[in-house]
């Protein structure tokens, strides 16, 4: 787990390094309620996705860049300072040697989006228009550096099994605050929706 930590943090470094105008933050307000681990129910969501095969430090960089070089050539997509905030799913066993990764690095478009923009190919980067599914979901709100996600994340896999429900889809971090985003980037006040979709199990 730390290893995944320290991984996804320096991928979110290198991609938000990318969205240094970003002037604007978040409106904390509306994400008080996931300082304590919830489930509820999301509704699936289009994805405009960058497939990345490999250490992610070595292709997190390509695989962020092209995901918001395409992003704003869509049709339909608000032409802000501000975009939607991205999101990843690491869909290995986290003990996969880091050179076999998958990750999938995404921004949510409209539900009419229906074929891409021209752009540039990248190498061991495939794009693609999806539908994530989601159903009952688990987040909770970590608060604070990505050295320090561990303890949320085994926090909100204990209220998990607690409620008597069942991890059944990957790891997930939606990045609300972070590096380069909003000012100088304090870590202390960064901002990340950890996620896990979710069923109802029988146990007792």
């Amino acid at each position: 787990m730390k290893a995944v930590i320290a991984i996804v943090a320096l991928l979110v470094i290198v991609g938000f390094g990318l969205m240094f105008y970003w002037t604007r933050g978040p409106d904390v307000s509306q994400f008080e309620h996931l300082k304590d681990p919830a489930i509820s129910p999301k509704n699936a969501q289009k994805m405009l996705v960058v497939k990345a095969t490999g250490d992610p430090n070595v292709v997190g960089q390509d695989a962020f860049g092209l995901l918001f070089d395409i992003y704003y050539k869509i049709d339909g997509v608000p032409k802000s300072l501000t975009p939607p905030a991205p999101r990843t799913r690491w869909p290995l066993a986290l003990d996969t040697p880091k050179e076999q990764w998958i990750g999938l690095y995404a921004l949510p478009v409209p539900a009419t989006t229906s074929a891409l923009p021209a752009y540039k190919e990248k190498p061991r980067l495939e794009v693609a228009l999806t539908t994530w599914e989601y159903g009952e979901v688990a987040e909770v709100l970590h608060m604070g550096p990505y050295t320090t996600e561990e303890p949320t994340v085994n926090r909100l896999k204990d209220f998990v099994g607690q409620q008597r429900y069942a991890i059944v889809g990957e790891h997930e971090e939606e990045y609300i605050k972070g590096p380069g985003m909003f000012g100088k980037g304090n870590p202390d006040k960064y901002l990340t929706i950890i996620r896990y979709r979710v069923s109802r199990t029988s146990k007792p």
